[in-house]
């Protein structure tokens, strides 16, 4: 199992992009990634790429169905080149209301969009690394011309891993049948992670042939941890307001109902329609926490997590993103023990 770390994306930060990548390349992370929220996520992987030498680099997630796949393949195949090979396509398909009304995109069958999606990208990587004719005709995507002017040309390291992100099973199929990784949400339990993920990844392998063991499956974690309960205690707080945030959205209760929790985040639901954000924390219980966040001070988080993660997920990413400074021996201690 490898940790991960997260970068900050905004514009307040982008400058401390090279130095933040350099010293989570230096402290042993195994990748680092980049979210789309409020800014874009390829833009910091290229300030990462040029001051880094080992550490991968991927994003999580760039938005797909907001993008057209030439233009993502474009992205990629630079960053891969940049890199030297080290780049992972992180993709997902946000959810409709998102990308009809905040991308003003089309929406409809994400599943088979997405699988059409990741064809079109490796039909248009294969006829720039070839040379030969691009022909991709789908229901939804259509590349059919490439001249030699707008073809970048062949790569060192042509074969770009893809992983999808997602919550409900026909995603998690999909990153089995056709992805080299699937990122889980760190709405995440480990019961709703061995009951629903790796059994749906594991089923779209065998469907195409494959198994589990030939993709990683990914995910950032809620962590309560600090060097004394005080600081812990503000994090259990972050933590809940946050968990109390994801049980609200509908597309996450298969989540819940997993522990036969939907009724609690069917409440939350109804509380956030009303916006009343601040009360929605308290129906998050003690229980709750355990089960979707790692609780344990700093001398005990690389065995908590390795215990609890080990053998149900490849790599590892803590929710908030790194920061180099005082915590890095903690890093350090958590990269070594995770990894043994």
């Amino acid at each position: 199992m490898k940790l991960d770390a997260t970068l900050a994306v905004d514009t307040q930060h982008l400058r401390d992009i090279p130095a933040v990548a350099r010293a989570a390349d230096q402290l042993g992370f195994g990748a680092i990634w980049t979210p789309e929220t409020q800014h874009n996520a390829f833009l910091p992987l290229v300030l990462a790429a040029e001051h880094t030498e080992r550490v991968q680099l991927g994003t999580a997630v760039a938005i797909a169905f907001a993008r057209s796949p030439m233009v993502v393949a474009q992205a990629a195949w630079d960053l891969q080149a940049l890199s030297g090979g080290r780049f992972l396509l992180g993709l997902g398909t946000q959810v409709k209301a998102h990308i009809e009304r905040r991308y003003g995109m089309e929406w409809g069958q994400p599943v088979a969009r997405l699988r059409e999606y990741i064809g079109a990208l490796r039909a248009i990587w294969g006829a720039w690394q070839t040379g030969g004719k691009l022909n991709y005709e789908g229901q939804f995507y259509r590349h059919t011309l490439m001249t030699p002017f707008f073809s970048p040309g062949p790569i060192e390291h042509p074969r770009i891993p893809v992983y999808i992100a997602g919550v409900n099973e026909g995603l998690a199929r999909l990153a089995g049948e056709a992805c080299e990784g699937f990122h889980a949400h760190p709405f995440h339990t480990i019961k709703y992670l061995n009951e629903i993920v790796r059994p749906q990844v594991a089923a779209g392998a065998q469907g195409a042939g494959r198994s589990l063991a030939d993709l990683e499956l990914v995910s950032a974690v809620f962590v309560v941890s600090g060097p004394n309960e005080q600081t812990m205690d503000g994090m259990r707080a972050a933590v809940r307001e946050q968990i109390a945030f994801y049980a609200s959205t509908p597309s996450y209760r298969i989540v819940l109902e997993t522990h036969g929790w939907q009724d609690i985040g069917e409440e939350l639901s109804r509380m956030a329609a009303a916006k009343r954000w601040g009360e929605m924390g308290a129906l998050v219980s003690d229980d709750m926490i355990a089960s979707f966040a790692v609780v344990a001070p700093f001398d005990q988080l690389g065995a908590a997590l390795k215990t609890r993660y080990d053998g149900v997920l490849d790599r590892i990413t803590p929710y908030l993103p790194y920061a180099p400074g005082e915590l890095d021996p903690v890093w350090r201690e958590v990269i070594s023990k995770i990894s043994q």
